[in-house]
């Protein structure tokens, strides 16, 4: 596997499904690093300002502090899953100018070129965070046609339960990446993708992504609370937050 990073110029749906339908879709970035690698090109950074930037501070685990892909070795040992030297990747929205909001990224684990497990690092607009752990329980490869399940435990949206579970799909290739999320709560649920094509990150594809989406994370949170709007209006039943879950991950 390369450690140059790469870019995906993905394509994001929700879909809600039970008694108050909804459905949107909308363009979003992302990049897929080496947390351990400093290659890239002159538009993007780690650890500091640029047109594009990951920073660890935003990954891994809780606030204080976040210890970025040090935490997420350190989970996967602890379950199991040992990763070697340039086999994890981050993948996650960057920061375009440094404004971020990520509503999910994914820490992915690699063996012989296969995913072998992942953790979904998921956040909400009141600054909670929660990650779930997901692999198949013999730890062999995650097959296009697995669905890996976990319970829900992170208030999310105001609109849904704490309740239920996820199931989880992953499609990763060489050339492309597709994960689905299934969100189950009795009747209601929701339906949520993010898919893509893997290309060589490059100067001329941040700028082209910063231009056709400027705000970057920001824009995510904005559309976040433009689709509330619509639920609000809707008479989607509305749920105050719930503390935050005491571990940081399950």
């Amino acid at each position: 596997m390369t450690n140059w990073p790469e870019i995906v110029a993905g394509q994001t749906t929700h879909a809600r499904r039970g008694a108050i339908a909804h459905a949107f879709r909308h363009r979003v970035d992302y990049v897929l690093i080496d947390p351990d690698a400093t290659a890239g090109p002159a538009l993007f950074s780690r650890n500091r300002f640029n047109l594009a930037t990951v920073r660890d501070r935003d990954h891994g685990g809780p606030k204080d502090p976040r210890r970025g892909a040090e935490w997420a070795r350190a989970v996967l040992e602890a379950r199991g899953v040992r990763v070697a030297p340039g086999d994890l990747r981050l993948l996650t929205q960057p920061r375009f100018l440094n404004l971020v909001f990520n509503p999910v990224s994914f820490w992915l684990a690699f063996r012989d070129g296969a995913l072998i497990a992942a953790i979904a690092e998921v956040n909400n607009t009141f600054g909670d965070r929660h990650s779930y752990f997901i692999a198949r329980p013999d730890l062999r490869p995650i097959r296009p046609t697995d669905r890996l399940r976990a319970e829900k435990v992170l208030h999310v949206s105001p609109f849904q339960r704490v309740a239920g579970g996820y199931e989880f799909a992953f499609d990763i290739r060489d050339d492309r990446i597709g994960i689905r999320i299934l969100f189950a709560d009795g009747r209601d649920g929701l339906i949520a993708t993010l898919s893509g094509p893997r290309r060589p990150m490059t100067n001329a594809r941040l700028l082209r992504a910063a231009l056709a989406r400027p705000g970057g994370g920001w824009r995510t949170l904005a559309l976040i609370h433009w689709q509330a709007l619509f639920l609000f209006l809707k008479r989607a039943p509305f749920r105050s937050r719930p503390p935050a879950p005491e571990g940081d991950v399950s």
